[in-house]
């Protein structure tokens, strides 16, 4: 993947106020339960997404990231709790449930498609401008020569990968204030995907708002979040921007001696071994203190990758609680 830098356009307040009339949404849940035949799919789920940020929503198959975000456009009623939504031209906040208005500036673009199946494309693309007021007729034909995708087949007749195109093109081009990626561009292979991660940065840089990525791939995507939420069995594991989340852990490489005496006492996420170096990867906050001693041994200290933490915090949360 080509490396990506992000200079972030966030507002310092979690929320903005009525006044703001940037295409930004803010949302939050209250004791957010979802449940489907009686078995919990969101439980008590308590969480806020600040505006102009691009939030990375994570979780194995099963931990509730697709009802979170159907929940969140307003597609699924909350059995207990509450979604909110505010800001824009929505001013206070308002549940997104059945409300026209505030389902009309949010954008769920899932794995799925949504789309008509025996319709053109053309006609998707018609569907989508007439039902979002941002639509950006010459970024959707922008996007479709980047992606190549053809206007004038049937839904149906367009491969695997072209439908996940088509709903990367609806979800940019809506700018909609929310807009939320339900693991869309899973049909898409690894240049495609990395040419939507291009294109979704480049267009956030030109009209910043309130992005969701819903996805488990989570090293794929690792550079281009500012927030990430992690959720198991329904439940919030943890909520924090990237670079906290990294800031748990550390890389600690040299002498395989060394470095398993510099690592006792830690909780080790991950061993590599190459004749007599080793890599470990800790979770931990390394004080100064640690980091001089580690350097005085000779250790080198790198960052943890946010597939490591992720690995580690989605098990500890499995085994501490089964359905």
């Amino acid at each position: 993947m080509t490396n990506r830098t992000l200079e972030t356009t966030s507002a310092a307040a979690d929320f903005v106020s009525a006044e703001e009339t940037e295409p930004a949404l803010a949302a939050r849940t209250e004791n957010l339960s979802v449940r489907f035949a009686g078995v919990p799919a969101l439980d008590r789920l308590d969480l806020r997404l600040a505006p102009r940020k691009i939030h990375g929503l994570l979780g194995r198959n099963g931990s509730g990231k697709s009802t979170l975000a159907a929940t969140l456009a307003g597609f699924r009623r909350p059995d207990e709790g509450r979604v909110l939504i505010e800001g824009g031209d929505l001013g206070t906040a308002v549940e997104p449930y059945e409300n026209a208005v505030a389902t009309s500036r949010i954008c769920l673009i899932r794995e799925s498609g949504d789309l008509i199946a025996a319709a053109p494309v053309k006609h998707a693309l018609g569907l989508a401008a007439s039902l979002r007021p941002n639509w950006d007729e010459d970024l959707a034909g922008e996007l479709l020569d980047r992606f190549e995708v053809p206007t004038n087949k049937k839904v149906q007749k367009l491969s695997r990968g072209k439908k996940s195109a088509l709903g990367v093109v609806l979800g940019l081009a809506s700018r909609a204030p929310l807009t939320i990626f339900d693991e869309t561009y899973l049909g898409m292979d690894v240049p495609s995907r990395n040419l939507f991660y291009d294109a979704l940065l480049a267009d956030y840089a030109e009209v910043p708002r309130t992005i969701v990525l819903s996805t488990h791939l989570v090293s794929e995507v690792s550079t281009v979040l500012e927030e990430v939420v992690i959720l198991d069995n329904g439940r919030l594991v943890t909520q924090a921007p990237v670079d906290a989340l990294r800031g748990r852990g550390a890389s600690i490489v040299g002498p395989a001696a060394v470095v398993d005496d510099f690592t006792a006492g830690f909780t080790v996420l991950a061993e590599e071994k190459l004749g007599g170096t080793k890599s470990t990867t800790v979770l931990g906050d390394l004080d100064p203190a640690l980091l001089a001693q580690a350097t005085a041994a000779g250790l080198e200290i790198g960052p943890v990758g946010l597939q490591d933490l992720f690995v580690h915090l989605t098990a500890t949360s499995s085994k501490g609680d089964r359905r």
